[in-house]
């Protein structure tokens, strides 16, 4: 049986000031595109405010920059946050910007519940890969439940984790260790969630996924057949899920970063299209595709238009829309799907063995068996038993070179000024009782969102709610990271 299957071409919309992508939003909003994808900055992603020391040269140079509810509503003026489905990129701090989102659509008159979108809000994965964390494992995780327990209230169409195994892949794990952690973060979410009394088809059906699509073309279609049936059986047969979409796996799919090169950066366009027809192939729901020059900087204009014309080829030109499971049945594809979902399975009973997913990141078991995983890939292109085409192999001398983007220190300096204005503006009165608010709730072991909506409405920061937040949920040590 054969059915067409569509998927979104998914543009991660700029980098710099809210202005900026504000901008690029509307383009892309001209063009027919209503979802829409923002990552925010690394200040950002870590907590920070523009004009904090800590931030000093890394404000808008990979990412949005944003500090206070000022700069969302730059961000969406002009755009009726009714009619667009946005895609955000952030963790520690999530349920922050999650407030600004929902503050800006109650200032514009947006009921909760047509707002739709995602917020990626997978703190695990930051303490098994990425390590953008600021509160401890626990905590971090208290933080992701009261963004999925608000949300089931009050925001029925948003999906407030997406639950993330592309990091994970990126630092060097295997396909079946990617799997395995990813599944078992999301398991973790959905039963702690169940543990507060949320019954899980009130929440289970929002819950996404997003998976890297790395070089191995068969590996990687196995393991999304593997990831959909997995968790089909662990939302019916561990969770007690009742709704079929409760049990649909619904993922995100990019391709491998960590796989491109900086020599011969033109190669790298190969790798992104089988990477992306992997992906398609395995089930994705939607797809990102890298851009051949990520190696050297943040990618230019005709990098990115090559990005896209990369899934335009795949949706129009190759028919590989045209089966939802095209290489089901195939022995090889099949036994491969099989041993995967068993090593996973595996991993899965060992953590549960140990007490839970919190228990092992405390003891550091999944960021070993990672590392492990990353030492051995490496050890095999040392010695050539894994070939990298233009890197390890059929290399040349002389490169001719390539264009690359610079980002200059004017959109710093921009943005923090305009910060510094919405500072001098705002009450301080409002800001302290604000804050004060936001502790009182979090160590009363209330959910933390309405205050946090207050908060933004009020004009706090990011960095003055965390620290906020701080106050309750402790600090965690990143030198325990390793």
């Amino acid at each position: 049986m054969y059915r067409k299957r569509l998927w979104t071409m998914r543009q991660f919309a700029g980098f710099g000031s809210a202005r900026q992508t504000n901008e690029r939003f509307k383009f892309l909003l001209s063009r027919g595109q209503t979802g829409l994808s923002t990552a925010f900055d690394l200040p950002t992603l870590m907590g920070r405010d523009a004009d904090d020391a800590l931030a000093l040269g890394e404000v808008g140079r990979c990412g949005v920059a944003i500090s206070t509810l000022a700069d969302f509503e730059v961000l969406f003026d002009g755009i009726n946050l009714g009619d667009v489905s946005v895609s955000k990129t952030i963790n520690a701090p999530a349920a922050i910007l999650m407030a600004f989102y929902i503050a800006t659509a109650d200032k514009q008159g947006v009921p909760r519940n047509k707002l739709r979108g995602t917020c990626q809000n997978d703190i695990l994965k930051e303490f098994h890969a990425q390590n953008e964390v600021y509160f401890p494992p626990a905590e971090s995780v208290g933080l992701v439940l009261d963004t999925i327990e608000f949300c089931a209230k009050e925001l029925p169409q948003y999906n407030p984790v997406s639950v993330s195994g592309y990091h994970i892949r990126e630092r060097g794990s295997t396909a079946a260790q990617e799997l395995a952690f990813t599944l078992g973060d999301g398991l973790h979410y959905v039963e702690e969630s169940i543990k507060r009394g949320v019954d899980v088809d009130d929440f289970a059906p929002r819950i996404s996924f997003f998976f890297n699509s790395h070089n191995d073309f068969f590996e990687e279609i196995a393991k999304f057949r593997a990831a959909r049936r997995m968790w089909a059986h662990f939302m019916r047969d561990r969770c007690g899920a009742k709704n079929e979409r409760s049990m649909w796996l619904r993922f995100h799919a990019q391709t491998a970063g960590c796989s491109l090169y900086s020599k011969q950066p033109y190669v790298n366009l190969m790798r992104v299209a089988y990477q992306a027809m992997a992906a398609v192939m395995g089930g994705c729901q939607s797809l990102h595709t890298n851009s051949m020059d990520e190696t050297l900087c943040l990618p230019t204009e005709d990098a990115v238009t090559l990005a896209l014309r990369t899934q335009q080829v795949l949706a129009y030109e190759t028919g590989v829309t045209n089966s939802a499971d095209p290489l089901g049945g195939s022995f090889f594809v099949e036994t491969m799907t099989n041993d995967i979902e068993t090593e996973a399975r595996d991993y899965i009973t060992h953590i549960d063995e140990m007490g839970g997913m919190i228990a092992a990141v405390e003891e550091g078991y999944i960021r070993r068996e990672i590392e492990d995983a990353a030492f051995k890939y490496g050890m095999a292109v040392e010695r050539g038993h894994k070939k990298l085409v233009g890197v390890t192999d059929f290399a040349h001398e002389d490169e001719p070179p390539i264009e690359m983007l610079k980002i200059g220190n004017d959109v710093e300096q921009a943005v923090i000024a305009d910060l510094k204005r919405v500072k001098s503006q705002r009450s301080s009165a409002a800001v302290a009782s604000a804050l004060k608010l936001i502790t009182a709730e979090s160590k009363a072991g209330r959910n933390v969102m309405p205050s946090l909506i207050e908060g933004a409405k009020a004009y706090c920061t990011v960095g003055e709610m965390m620290q906020a937040l701080e106050l309750s949920l402790g600090r965690y040590d990143t030198g325990q990271l390793g």
